[in-house]
């Protein structure tokens, strides 16, 4: 089972967000690493001088790399930015948005988890116009991901397992109104929340995250413990979204407990200290509340504790 990294979601520095990758080139036990910006349009500019170099460092590590589109393609701008990244040859454009298919025009591509696949149909219309890779939505179950994973064997599927859970994206940006800035006059202070904005309920309970325009749980999804029902549903990759944590001792925990070098127990353990003070969720995986952390229940035990190599 291959692990991915999907791209970095949040408004980080130009330089942090370049050395980030350069240090998953030379550490982290993934395959797969989606860049790009595909949050919000606004912070494109300043990565864009890096992202050659960023891309160069993941070919040269031995990582396939897949280019990111927007979200919420909503501006002849921004239809102008999708456009000119569907023609960048050679490259693998992972589609966030639908607006980026007519682009691509039947050639390879990925789908990210922000596409609405949530049946075998869907996702085998995807599959006969070029879809190589699926990143299946996070609030999908157990059953869905199974029964659409099947009907598409030649397609490798992806599971979002790591990271706060992308619920919603919106044309309007949350942290300028917060502040009480304009969106076109938002002054970036999304970059003062690297992990995203906590929300709480007005009986000041944790409940969302926001990220500019973008809506997030305020737990972390966690499926280590699952790995291995997800392997046998035959799921190709675990993706991990980047926190604002040590994503490389993540991948690399993620990687002993697939590999049977370590345990779920002893996993989630290291993941808690790498990560701390953010909960984790399963929830959706078994149909139940997203925010819910399920912990194993007889007759799934030993599948999803047995990892080891297929």
């Amino acid at each position: 089972m291959q692990l991915s990294l999907g791209p970095i979601l949040y408004n980080w520095a130009p330089e942090r967000w370049r050395d980030f990758y350069f240090r998953i080139a030379d550490e982290a036990p993934v395959e797969i690493v989606s860049v790009g910006e595909i949050v919000c349009s606004k912070r494109s500019p300043f990565l864009s001088d890096h992202i050659p170099a960023v891309v160069e460092r993941l070919q040269n590590a031995g990582k396939q790399v897949l280019l990111g589109s927007l979200i919420l393609v909503s501006l002849r701008r921004e239809r102008r930015l999708t456009e000119e990244l569907a023609a960048v040859e050679g490259a693998l454009v992972e589609v966030n948005d639908l607006t980026c298919l007519k682009a691509l025009a039947g050639r390879p591509h990925a789908i990210g988890p922000f596409v609405n696949i949530y049946n075998e149909a869907s996702a085998a219309f995807h599959a006969a116009r070029g879809a190589r890779r699926i990143c299946l939505p996070p609030e999908l179950p157990l059953a869905s991901v199974a029964t659409i994973t099947k009907a598409v064997p030649d397609v490798t599927t992806e599971v979002f397992a790591f990271g706060r859970v992308p619920l919603a994206i919106s044309a309007r940006c949350y942290h300028a109104r917060l502040h009480k800035l304009a969106k076109d006059n938002c002054r970036f202070v999304c970059e003062k929340d690297p992990d995203g904005l906590l929300l709480k309920t007005l009986e000041q309970q944790d409940f969302l995250t926001i990220n500019g325009v973008q809506t997030l749980s305020h737990t972390c999804a966690n499926l280590l413990g699952e790995a291995g029902l997800l392997r046998e549903s035959s799921v190709g990759a675990l993706r991990l979204s980047p926190q604002d944590c040590d994503m490389v001792e993540i991948a690399r925990i993620f990687r002993d407990v697939l590999d049977g070098r370590d345990d779920v127990e002893g996993g989630n353990r290291r993941l808690a200290a790498a990560y701390p003070g953010v909960p984790f969720s399963n929830g959706f995986l078994w149909a139940e509340p997203g925010h819910v952390y399920r912990q194993a229940r007889p007759g799934d035990a030993q599948a999803s504790a047995e990892i080891g190599p297929p």
